[in-house]
Formats: structure tokens, C-alpha cells, sequence
């Protein structure tokens, strides 16, 4: 297993009041998975995206990535795991602007160490997984919304990381360019990559091969896409009894 999660809990103190973020949550990944996580606002999606990427932490529970258990790690530790373990997509991209396509992909690359002619290289090896060499010169500014996407996917996997996050991907594309980045994500899992998306579109989720559902801070529905005859209830006796108030 890359992910494994057991009784996983995040609390957040506001002033007087304590909010349970995700409640007992028992969640394994397997390496080449792809996993689409999804849930309506405050479910406690994003709190379990934060935690996986190692950009939060759990209150509660155990948490291992990739074999390393992060409840025992540093701040400098944690930030190292990030940037050589995990690879992020945002919605909104966040690409530099006054550099290039290529500059933005080897980014993650300054930051680990590498010397400029290993980036070049690797940057440049990235960009052709996604299909865009051809722009690897143009700034993000003359790069349309669908190519800033692949620019940002070439950032998220040039370390080769263990698993690539991705936070609504495809949100601020148009349905046709949202397929098509689909279709890259699609490949680079049948080359191996885990991939977890964050989603609340159905139609988007259709294209992993496991969706997991939370509301309320809870893991209540885990579905294999390709056999959803088999679509397992993980709601616990007491789980279900949180629910119902």
C-alpha cells in the first residue's frame, strides 16, 4: 500500500467551538491506483487532500505514506516527503507567470537539488509526457487554460514522485478540454503513476477506476468504477449512528 489510513481523525479549534473535520476514516491505496475523492462542501474532502500531501496533520489515527509513518516527522522532514514524494495539481494552476513553461516545470527540481543540465532535461522529458514541447518556450500568459494544466501536471510528476494530488482539476476548463486533460491523467496511470483527484463532478470521476465518497467528515461509500456491482457500504454500526445525530 502507498496510503494507509486507520481511524483517522482532524479536529479544528475556532475560538470555543471544535470542529471534527474527518471522523474515524480507514482508507488504503494501492500503488497505480487512480482514486477519485468526492463529497459535497465541508465533508472533509479537502482536510484529507491537505493531510495525504502532508500540508496538514491528523489529530487522530495513523497515517503512512509510502512505507513512512508522518506522524513521527519534522516541519524540514514533512517538506522534503513533499517535494519528492508527492507531485500537486491545482485548479488554478499556479504557474509563475514571468517565466516559461519549461522554468516552471524544472521548479521542483531547483528546490530538490539538481543541477541545471539534469532539470533541462528532465524538464523537458516531462513536458513530452503531456504533449507539449512545442510550447515549453511561451510563457503561462500565452499558454491557453488547457496547456497550463499540462504545464502543471509536467511540474507535478518531474520528480517522479510516489502518488500525484489533484485538487478539481479540471475546474476551471471547459467540458472538452477537462477530457482531455482526463485522457493525460488516464496515461500517466498506465504507465504507473498513483493519482488521487479531488472532484465533486460525477462525470469526472467516471474516469478513475475508485471513488470514495465522504460526508460529514466520514468515508461512507468506496466504489470500484470498472465492477460497481461490487460497490462496498464501509458505514460502521457507529458510524451510522453519527450520522444519524
Amino acid at each position: 500500500m502507498i496510503i494507509k489510513m486507520n481511524d483517522l481523525g482532524k479536529i479544528y479549534n475556532t475560538g470555543s467551538v471544535a470542529v471534527e473535520a474527518l471522523k474515524h476514516v480507514d482508507l488504503s491505496i494501492k500503488k497505480n491506483e487512480f482514486i477519485a475523492v468526492m463529497g459535497p462542501s465541508g465533508s472533509g474532502k479537502s482536510t484529507l487532500m491537505n493531510i495525504i500531501g502532508c500540508l496538514d496533520r491528523a489529530t487522530s489515527g495513523y497515517y503512512e505514506l509510502d512505507g513512512v509513518d508522518i506522524s513521527k516527522l519534522t516541519d524540514i522532514e514533512l517538506a522534503k516527503i513533499r517535494n519528492l514524494k508527492i507531485g500537486f495539481v491545482f485548479q488554478s494552476f499556479n504557474l509563475l507567470p514571468r517565466i516559461t513553461a519549461l522554468q516552471n516545470v524544472e521548479l521542483p527540481m531547483v528546490y530538490a537539488g539538481f543541477g541545471k543540465k539534469e532539470r533541462r532535461k528532465k524538464a523537458i522529458e516531462a513536458l513530452e509526457r503531456v504533449a507539449l514541447t512545442d510550447r515549453m518556450h511561451h510563457k503561462p500568459n500565452e499558454l491557453s487554460g488547457g496547456q497550463k494544466q499540462r504545464v502543471a501536471i509536467a511540474r507535478a510528476l518531474v520528480n517522479r514522485p510516489s502518488i500525484i494530488l489533484a485538487d478539481e482539476p479540471t475546474g476551471n476548463l471547459d467540458s472538452l478540454t477537462g477530457e482531455e486533460i482526463m485522457a493525460v491523467f488516464q496515461g500517466l496511470n498506465r504507465e504507473g503513476a498513483t493519482i488521487v483527484i479531488v472532484t465533486h463532478e460525477q462525470e469526472i470521476a467516471n474516469h478513475t477506476k475508485r471513488i470514495v465518497s465522504f460526508r460529514d467528515g466520514m468515508l461512507i461509500n468506496d466504489v470500484d468504477v470498472l465492477n460497481p456491482v461490487n460497490a462496498r457500504d464501509i458505514i460502521s454500526a457507529r458510524k451510522e449512528e453519527d450520522l444519524m445525530g
